[in-house]
């Protein structure tokens, strides 16, 4: 059987504590609303650009980007049920591996297709992605990349050429 309380109210005034209704009132116009995230309002304001860390670029080429740690080659094509030391075996041969990544499906607790293998020096990941790119690995080729890739240099400027008419200029065969 559960518990009820009962209360009645009636045309009672009930005491007003006119000290605790001033100190809930001080710490009401004390207390500052927020919303979102963070609450670091402080930290940031509109039009103000936010400065984030950056790995140092060698040269504004395209071409392999080191991470922050190491060179990391992403072998893609990997049977699902390799074991590290498989990859190990295969990748070991060409330096000392610093880190070795393998995703597993959660659903089925295999791998899922992808491995993310990281050197301390570029010579040697570029020695095992040129001579492991398209070779067996527990009877799949796998194919080695980079993991980072520096994307095409940006032009500050861009210039689009109109006819004049404003139009863009067509190809006519």
């Amino acid at each position: 059987m559960a518990d009820v309380l009962d209360v009645k109210v009636e045309d009672e005034e009930f005491e007003v504590d006119e000290e605790g209704d001033e100190g809930v009132m001080k710490l009401k116009e004390k207390a500052k609303r927020r919303k979102g995230r963070g609450f670091g309002a402080e930290s940031y304001s509109k039009g103000r650009e936010l400065e984030y860390e950056s790995v140092d670029v060698e040269g504004d080429e395209p071409g392999p980007q080191r991470s922050v740690e190491g060179w990391i080659l992403f072998v893609t094509n990997v049977h699902e049920e390799a074991q590290e030391d498989d990859v190990i075996d295969k990748f070991a041969e060409y330096g000392e591996i610093k880190n070795l990544h393998m995703n597993l499906d959660r659903r089925t607790g295999f791998l899922k297709g992808y491995v993310l293998v990281e050197y301390e020096t570029f010579k040697e990941a570029q020695a095992a992605m040129d001579s492991l790119n398209g070779t067996d690995l527990l009877g799949q080729k796998v194919s080695v990349d980079w993991s980072f890739v520096r994307g095409p240099g940006k032009n500050k400027r861009r210039s689009r050429r109109r006819d004049d008419d404003g139009g863009r200029r067509r190809h006519r065969d």
